[in-house]
Formats: structure tokens, C-alpha cells, sequence
């Protein structure tokens, strides 16, 4: 499948991360590699984060797809770079980087957006930065009213994973009893 007439030299979705972390830019990290950074044995190919609309984090986030190269993933050779307006819009840009594929979403299943995503994130630490990541319970939510196959096969996974974490670490709402 052609890349927008640039080839990725590699795909390192780690430096993807890690790029995004450290130009400041306003994220959450959904889809597989969520599921993988929090312990799903699953595969993934490419980078999912929704998005801050915010003006300010536009230009954070165009600042960072400039420095690896991005442009959209099309089926012809035409390259045509991210705008501001691409990314203050509604839709999904999908785009092809010098360091693998990147999903930059404004919003998910349900027409959920950043804001709306944030109280169902849990924060890990990666590479000495603070990484927002929609919980397993969530992903499993919206993976359940998908009609993508792969969501559905994942679908398992994904609920053996929130269960062993519970087991280990105890429910959420647990947490939440003993807080009170």
C-alpha cells in the first residue's frame, strides 16, 4: 500500500509515544497499543491517541508531525501534509511518520472527544513522562459495539486482562469503597 510516495524507515511506536510526550501535546492513547501498554497480549501496528482541540495543542501537535515527517496514509501517491484545520475538525487524520503510523483522532465511539475521555484514563509512567491511557473497562465498552472483526476476536483478551489486573490489584470500585 502506497505511503503518500514516503516510505516509514521504521516503526518504533515507542518513539511515536515518546515524540508526542515530549513536545507537550495534549493526548490519550486508545486502541491497541492502550490495551498493550496495559498488559493485553494483542498486536498492533500503528499509534491511536485522541486528541486536545485546543488551539494551543494544534500547533504543539502540528510542531511534532512536522519534525517526523508526517503526511496522510492514502492509496495513491499524492502527499498531502496535516493542517491545523485537518486536526481542529470532527474526523480521524491517519497518517504515515518516519517512525511508523499514527491515528490522530477527535473523537471515538460515540462521538467521545478528549475531554469527554479523560475521568477513563489511567496515567502510567513511560520513558520519565506521564502517559494518558483509556482504561481497560472503557476499551472493552467500546470494543463490545463494534463491528470491526479484530475488535471482536480482541474482544476476549481484553477481559481476561481487566480480570487478572483486578485480581491483582483489586476493582476499581474497591479502591474507591476503602477511599471513603
Amino acid at each position: 500500500m502506497p505511503t503518500g510516495g514516503r516510505k516509514t524507515t521504521s516503526v518504533n511506536l515507542g518513539e511515536v509515544l515518546e515524540g508526542l510526550l515530549e513536545a507537550g501535546v495534549d493526548f490519550i492513547l486508545v486502541g491497541g497499543l492502550a490495551a498493550v501498554i496495559q498488559g493485553a497480549p494483542v498486536t498492533t501496528m500503528d499509534v491511536d491517541v485522541v486528541h486536545s482541540r485546543s488551539h494551543e495543542n494544534i500547533a504543539k501537535l502540528l510542531g511534532f508531525l512536522k519534525s517526523v515527517d508526517a503526511v496522510q496514509r492514502r492509496l495513491d501517491d499524492k502527499v498531502i501534509e496535516p493542517k491545523a484545520l485537518d486536526l481542529l475538525g470532527k474526523g480521524h487524520v491517519l497518517l504515515t511518520t518516519r517512525l511508523g503510523p499514527l491515528d490522530v483522532l477527535a473523537v471515538i465511539e460515540g462521538g467521545r472527544s478528549y475531554e469527554d475521555l479523560l475521568d477513563h484514563t489511567v496515567e502510567i509512567e513511560f520513558r520519565g513522562h506521564t502517559l494518558r491511557v483509556l482504561d481497560l473497562k472503557t476499551l472493552i465498552e467500546l470494543k463490545k459495539s463494534s463491528t470491526d472483526p479484530k475488535d471482536k476476536q480482541r474482544l476476549p483478551v481484553l477481559r481476561e486482562t481487566l480480570r487478572q489486573l483486578e485480581e491483582k490489584y483489586g476493582r476499581e470500585e474497591d479502591k474507591e469503597d476503602s477511599d471513603n
